[in-house]
């Protein structure tokens, strides 16, 4: 009998792709991406096309395999592999859509935007617009939520005072994209990090090397501006506060619980111990604090065990909202809870099996050889990252595609360059989470425009934050600061 017809294959025997066979996928996955978002779904892209769009993908990648004789049983541990890695990221989504919860019932994220309102002073409006979008969004982890809430009165309070639309509507989306990527509540300040397997608060602390800069670049440039225009007028804001004021117990006892949050994180507890943490002791708050509440999530007219139970409990697990006098602030008051993360955790299954067959079939490993030759530098890995993500943006038009094609692009890359994972996350965040907005066809660009009802053509040069973030990280790789580099175990 001859051997070599029952003899497996070994690793020696698989031929090597080539570069243009390696992206193929790759390409395939962008053109579909693109005829999804701009041609059909738009905004309801992330509700199931894209996702699916990512199995299409990596369908095409394991016919490439196939055809290099890749086995099918490979591939599927690669994917498996994948999905372990992420496990984590996954638990710590759900436990972010349960904060938000609860954050919300209890009058934590109330309490914040009561007190961030009333920073508002007309010589200093859009410094304190930046803030206050600031605090909201890293409250909520949401720059949507924010830019059609708060946002969209801050545009009516400029409009009123004389201020250019698109200057205000920049200080808006500055504040709101600040607070969306250092928010632990945020989606995609969890989907970098899942991309390339950081831990999540070690991605937020890194970020500050390069998101603080720019943020109080951002705040200087808005004073020098209020510094030089013309106000006319004192917001009138009692309205919206009196709305809170209403609906819920406003109290700086509230703010104990956030505070807490932020000291575990800084003995650096691990994220599902503080996140849990949170939850916990926003629900016992929501209990002492906002019984009414409870009351009208339980739909019950008193208030007791069972009551209490089940408000927090719906406040954790699915969409809760609370209604006030204010028609602006109700979108604002609304909550998804665990359930409103599938999407995000739907998107990242998707990706890993991509990810995964990429890997299997060596199209990734190619590809980071390409990449390591071409940028041949620390600083041109860097500047390579950052144009993936610019160029994902505009042609996949959606900020989470932005994240997951480079994340897993580049991940072997940094690896190969000694480079923390770290570095490719904070990276993403700065090239691809931030700048979504500044593109008019992007879902994030599209939306916000109609949201503001201003053109992102006019806001675009306001947006001080947004188009900042990628020259400080290409700034802070040049001059090589802090670059943290891979621990060998």
């Amino acid at each position: 009998m001859n051997p070599n017809k029952t003899q497996k294959p070994t690793k020696s025997e698989f031929k090597e792709l080539s570069v243009y066979t390696a992206l193929l996928p790759v390409f395939a996955l962008i053109l579909m991406l693109f005829y999804n978002v701009f041609f059909v779904f738009g905004d309801d892209a992330l509700s199931g096309s894209n996702q699916f769009i990512l199995i299409l993908g990596a369908a095409i990648a394991a016919i490439v395999g196939f055809i290099n004789k890749t086995s099918y049983q490979k591939m599927l541990e690669e994917v498996s592999q994948n999905l372990k890695s992420t496990s984590g990221a996954l638990l710590i989504l759900l436990m972010v859509g349960a904060l938000s919860g609860t954050w919300l019932v209890s009058g934590i994220i109330p309490t914040m935007i009561y007190y961030g309102l009333q920073l508002l002073n007309p010589t200093f409006f859009l410094v304190a617009s930046v803030l206050i979008c600031a605090i909201i969004s890293i409250a909520t982890g949401s720059s949507w939520t924010t830019s059609a809430t708060v946002g969209i009165a801050l545009i009516g309070i400029g409009d009123t005072l004389g201020i250019s639309l698109g200057m205000t509507a920049g200080a808006v989306l500055s504040g709101a994209y600040f607070g969306d990527k250092m928010s632990p509540l945020s989606d995609t300040t969890n989907l970098a990090p899942a991309m390339v397997e950081a831990e999540l608060f070690d991605h937020i602390k890194y970020m500050a090397i390069t998101t603080v800069p720019t943020f109080v670049i951002t705040l200087f440039l808005f004073l020098i501006i209020g510094f030089n225009i013309e106000i006319n007028g004192t917001p009138d804001i009692s309205n919206k506060l009196e709305a809170i004021d209403q609906a819920f117990n406003i109290s700086p006892w509230l703010l104990l619980v956030p505070i807490m949050v932020v000291v575990l994180i800084v003995k650096k507890t691990p994220p599902l111990v503080a996140l849990l943490t949170g939850t916990l002791l926003a629900a016992l708050a929501s209990i002492l604090a906002q019984p009414q509440i409870l009351m009208s999530i339980a739909e019950s007219e008193t208030f007791n065990f069972e009551t209490a139970y089940k408000g927090v409990m719906q406040s954790i697990t699915v969409d809760t909202a609370v209604e006030t006098s204010s028609i602006e602030l109700n979108d604002l008051f609304s909550a998804g809870g665990m359930k409103g993360m599938m999407d995000t955790i739907w998107l990242i299954i998707c990706a890993m099996v991509f990810g995964g067959v990429m890997d299997a079939i060596g199209a990734l490993s190619k590809i980071s050889k390409v990449l390591l030759a071409l940028a041949s530098s620390t600083f041109g890995l860097f500047a390579s990252t950052v144009a993936s993500c610019l160029a994902l943006n505009v042609t996949a038009s959606d900020q989470y595609l932005a994240l997951v094609v480079p994340g897993k692009m580049f991940k072997k890359a940094y690896q190969d360059k000694g480079l923390a994972p770290e570095n490719l996350s904070r990276t993403l965040e700065d090239s691809g989470t931030v700048t979504s907005v500044l593109v008019p066809w992007n879902t994030c660009g599209a939306y916000q425009s109609s949201v503001l009802g201003v053109h992102v053509a006019d806001y675009f040069i306001y947006a001080f934050f947004n188009w900042i973030s990628p020259f400080m990280t290409l700034l802070v790789a040049g001059l090589s600061l802090k670059i943290k580099q891979l621990k060998m175990v």
